[in-house]
């Protein structure tokens, strides 16, 4: 069990500040494959706005995200981010390589789209795995 942090201050201005954090986050995440930063930044960012919950709300935060979410969206992001590899494969191209066959799309949109994607689930990896990873450590292993 976690208590929370006593200040009044931190608790007011982190429960300003994480869903401003957030937007930015997901802002990184899904403009990372054509500009600076990306799924993993973006994915830092959102494990960051949740472990400042953790600290400042103690118990309660486990209200807004539980401790088992990180562990399914970790899982989720690893598992789309495979598949989206090896969906090229199953239509001739290497891991990763964006060669579909999608009826009126050129190479370089499903290139486009497939970053697009891979950033994304990315992101969710890191999310998860973080955030699991702070659980874990704060309550002493997996439960």
């Amino acid at each position: 069990m976690t208590s929370r942090f006593e200040s009044v201050f931190l608790y007011v201005v982190a429960r300003a500040m994480v869903p401003l954090i957030q937007v930015f986050a997901f802002y990184v995440i899904t403009h990372g494959h054509y500009s600076p930063g990306g799924g993993f930044q973006g994915g830092v960012m959102l494990a960051a706005s949740i472990i400042l919950l953790r600290v400042s709300m103690g118990d309660e935060s486990y209200d807004r995200f539980p401790r088992e979410a990180g562990i399914v969206i970790a899982g989720f992001g690893a598992l789309a981010f495979a598949l989206l590899g090896f969906m090229s494969m199953l239509f001739g191209g290497n891991f990763l390589e964006y060669a579909l066959a999608v009826p009126g799309m050129s190479a370089d949109e499903l290139r486009y789209w497939g970053i697009f994607f891979a950033e994304v689930f990315i992101g969710f990896l890191v999310w998860g795995a973080l955030v699991a990873i702070y659980d874990a450590l704060e309550t002493g292993g997996v439960e």
